[in-house]
């Protein structure tokens, strides 16, 4: 009877562990011992065929979503992308057990993820980011706007109460300027950097004097091209859009894999 009672603790403690999915890589591939992934995992990989699974265990059930695992999550691609192809899942994707994992996600799409990894191969994902100058923004669009300009003076020194249609017609046309900046300058982004990557993809922006948001597939062969580009687009842009350049970092905008989860 206790031989019996162990036995079924042991299969219900393999049931309550499941395996975190982190992304799809070739089957070939080799892992470092130093790899961890979210709560300080040892990673491994369920492999099938010509691609693989990169996983780790978890307790099925146990809440995700913190912003260190979210960290390590994207820190774990990241730095698998810069030596091999990687198709990343989403973040929180988990499966009930090795098995589920080659069976529903490796198996039911293989073809499907081997020629995703075959067009990445080689490739990364940089994402550019630009936020104005808020003071030079502003001088920019009320030396630019009659109106602008003529409804600043109007609401000059004076009680909010009375100036109420100004100060929102002003906001107005402030929203439209930027809007207008943003895509102006996001497409100037564009032009700088698309002879130094093979896609890219504009994302929304984050916040109200965000000038651009972008991502680009980019050769490992010329990163340092492509970086140097950015270094002379902010050059051009300095004292107007602070830039930021996030990566080496796997193609989150450049691949669709299923979603999969317990």
């Amino acid at each position: 009877m206790a031989a019996e009672q162990t036995h079924e603790a042991r299969a219900q403690e393999e049931r309550d562990v499941g395996c975190y999915v982190y992304g799809i890589l070739p089957g070939d591939v080799e892992l470092t011992p130093d790899a961890h992934g979210i709560q300080e995992r040892d990673v491994d990989l369920v492999r099938h065929g010509e691609i693989a699974a990169l996983v780790s265990e978890i307790e099925l059930g146990t809440p995700i979503g913190r912003p260190e695992e979210l960290t390590a999550h994207q820190r774990l691609l990241d730095d698998a992308a810069v030596e091999v192809p990687v198709l990343p899942l989403r973040f929180g994707a988990v499966l009930t057990s090795r098995e589920a994992v080659e069976e529903e996600l490796l198996a039911a799409n293989h073809d499907q993820f081997l020629a995703a990894l075959n067009e990445i191969e080689g490739r990364v994902e940089y994402i550019l980011k630009g936020r104005y100058e808020e003071r030079v923004l502003l001088r920019e669009i009320i030396e630019e706007n009659p109106e602008a300009a003529r409804l600043r003076e109007e609401i000059r020194d004076r009680p909010e109460e009375l100036t109420h249609d100004a100060r929102i017609r002003l906001g107005e046309l402030i929203n439209q300027a930027i809007a207008a900046k943003r895509e102006a300058d996001t497409q100037r982004a564009v032009q700088a950097l698309a002879g130094h990557a093979v896609a890219n993809a504009l994302r929304e922006p984050t916040h109200q004097e965000d000038a651009v948001q972008a991502a680009f597939l980019v050769e490992t062969a010329q990163r340092s091209e492509f970086e140097k580009a950015v270094e002379e687009l902010a050059q051009e842009w300095q004292g107007r859009v602070n830039l930021r350049l996030l990566g080496p970092m796997a193609p989150y905008d450049f691949v669709i894999t299923p979603r999969a989860g317990a």
